[in-house]
C-alpha cells in the first residue's frame, strides 16, 4: 500500500490549496469542496464517494473505519495526508476539529439529468440563504427517502463548509440540483409532478390535500417566503397551524413537517 505524506508546515502547498477551499470562489474554481469528520466520510464512502484527498491527525488513534477509508482512497489512486492538529484546525476552520477531512470533487446534477420517477418526494428550496438550514433540509430529504434538493435562484452554495457539516453525511446520498426558477418551471410541467409550497397566505390546512407523488415541495426564503409568481405556479398551497405566537416556522423545520405528512398519506395507501 502506498505511504502518507506528511506535513507539519503551515507554508505548505497542498495545506494553502485544502485551506482555499472554505472560500466559495475557490471550490467553484477547482471544482472540489471539504467535508470532516468520520461519520461524514464514513456516509460518503457507503454512497460510493470517496475524497480525492484524505487528510489525518497524527494524534488520531487507529480506528477501523479511517483504516477502511485509507485502503480505498489509495486503491482509487488518491492521497493521504498526515499532519498536526493545529494544521487541521487551519484547514477546518475550528478550534476543536476532526481527525480526519476529505477533498472531494464536486457532486453536479444538471436538472434534466434527474429522474422524477425515482423518488416519490423531493425537496424544492427557493433562496434558502442559511447553510445550516439547506443542510437539515438534506438530512429531511435522506430521512424521507427523498430523490434530492432542487435549489432555486440565489441559494446558499451546499458545498460550504458549514452546509456539509449540517447535511451530516446526506449531501452524498441526495441529488443536488440548481435552476433558476423559469427553467425549472419548465422542466417540471414537461413530466409528472405535483408542485406543493408552503404559504402564510392560505387556509388550506397542510393534512387536507391528497397528495400524489412524485410530489415537490417548495420551500420559500427564511425571511420573505415565497414570491407569489412561486405560489401562482404551484399545484396546491398550504399551511401550517400555529398555536401559540409565533406566526411561522423554521424553514428547514416546516420542510421536515411537510416531508413527513406527505411521507405518512403514501405509507398510508
Amino acid at each position: 500500500m502506498p505511504e502518507r505524506q506528511t506535513i507539519t508546515g503551515f507554508s505548505n502547498p497542498r495545506v494553502k490549496f485544502i485551506r482555499s477551499l472554505r472560500d466559495k470562489k475557490h471550490r467553484r474554481r477547482e471544482g472540489r469542496f471539504l467535508a470532516e469528520g468520520l461519520r461524514i466520510l464514513t456516509e460518503a464512502r457507503e454512497a460510493g464517494h470517496l475524497p480525492e484527498t484524505l487528510v489525518l491527525s497524527d494524534k488520531a488513534d487507529p480506528h477501523p473505519l479511517i483504516a477502511a477509508l485509507e485502503r480505498e482512497v489509495f486503491a482509487r489512486g488518491g492521497e493521504v495526508i498526515e499532519t498536526s492538529v493545529d494544521i487541521l484546525e487551519k484547514l477546518s476552520g475550528k478550534s476543536n476539529p476532526q481527525t480526519v477531512l476529505g477533498v472531494f470533487a464536486d457532486l453536479p446534477t444538471a436538472l434534466d439529468d434527474l429522474d422524477r420517477a425515482a423518488a416519490p418526494i423531493w425537496l424544492v428550496a427557493q433562496e434558502m440563504r442559511d447553510p445550516g438550514n439547506l443542510g437539515t433540509m438534506l438530512r429531511t430529504g435522506d430521512a424521507v427517502g427523498a430523490g434530492g434538493l432542487i435549489l432555486l435562484d440565489d441559494c446558499t452554495d451546499p458545498f460550504s463548509v458549514e452546509a456539509v457539516r449540517a447535511s451530516m453525511g446526506a449531501l452524498f446520498t441526495q441529488k443536488i440540483a440548481r435552476a433558476n426558477g423559469g427553467d425549472f418551471l419548465d422542466w417540471l410541467r414537461a413530466g409528472p409532478g405535483q408542485l406543493v409550497g408552503t404559504s402564510l397566505r392560505t387556509e388550506t390546512d397542510y393534512q387536507a390535500p391528497a397528495y400524489a407523488p412524485p410530489v415537490f415541495i417548495l420551500t420559500g426564503n427564511e425571511a420573505r417566503g415565497l414570491p407569489e409568481a412561486y405560489e401562482d405556479a404551484c399545484d396546491i398551497l398550504v399551511r401550517m397551524p400555529m398555536m401559540g405566537k409565533a406566526d411561522s416556522l423554521n424553514a428547514a423545520v416546516a420542510t421536515a413537517v411537510m416531508a413527513y405528512e406527505v411521507l405518512n398519506q403514501l405509507r398510508r395507501a
